[in-house]
């Protein structure tokens, strides 16, 4: 069985800020880079063919779009996330996480998800002592900054068993017709 994820890799050039609240808050921040969840992790024997396949299938028309992220915002539904909140093109994601849990990945939505309404954002911060969940909260709300890039590509990566990210393909967008 292979643990993927798929996920956006954004390219900011205020990305440091981000680096550095994650390197505070976000146990992962060592594991993998700021990411755009677009399929949460999921354990399969699916071969990589069949999934780029699947991607390229879904994703046929889509075009590179700009996304702008600003506020960082507490989530405390499974815990204690701090997400940077996705304000430019939040339906595109939403419309490409429906598209991609379809077909061959359409038994690995979470079941989470029927209860919850799937919200795209960034995660900076998972902080289990609720004392210093606070103290980030407060500390991350006067964060204005704005966060623009263009999201040109679809990333899987495959999660070894230390949680780090091993890019298994990068599908560019204006290549899937």
């Amino acid at each position: 069985m292979i643990k993927r994820c798929i996920m956006v890799f954004p390219r900011f050039k205020n990305i440091d800020l981000i680096e550095e609240i994650r390197e505070k808050y976000d146990p992962l921040a060592h594991h993998v880079p700021p990411h755009i969840t677009l399929i949460f992790p999921f354990e399969s024997n699916i071969s990589g063919d069949i999934l780029r396949e699947h991607i390229e299938n879904v994703l046929s028309g889509i075009k590179p779009f700009s996304v702008t992220l600003k506020e960082i915002t507490p989530s405390t539904s499974f815990g204690n996330y701090l997400f940077l909140n996705i304000t430019e093109s939040k339906e595109q994601i939403i419309q490409i996480h429906k598209r991609l849990y379809s077909g061959i990945l359409k038994e690995f939505y979470p079941p989470w998800l029927n209860n919850e309404e799937f919200i795209p954002h960034l995660t900076v911060g998972n902080v289990n002592n609720i004392e210093e969940f606070n103290k980030a909260v407060e500390e991350t709300k006067k964060i204005k900054d704005i966060f623009k890039t263009t999201v040109d590509s679809i990333s899987v990566e495959i999660i070894d068993k230390d949680e780090n990210s091993i890019i298994e393909m990068d599908l560019k967008l204006n290549n899937i017709v």
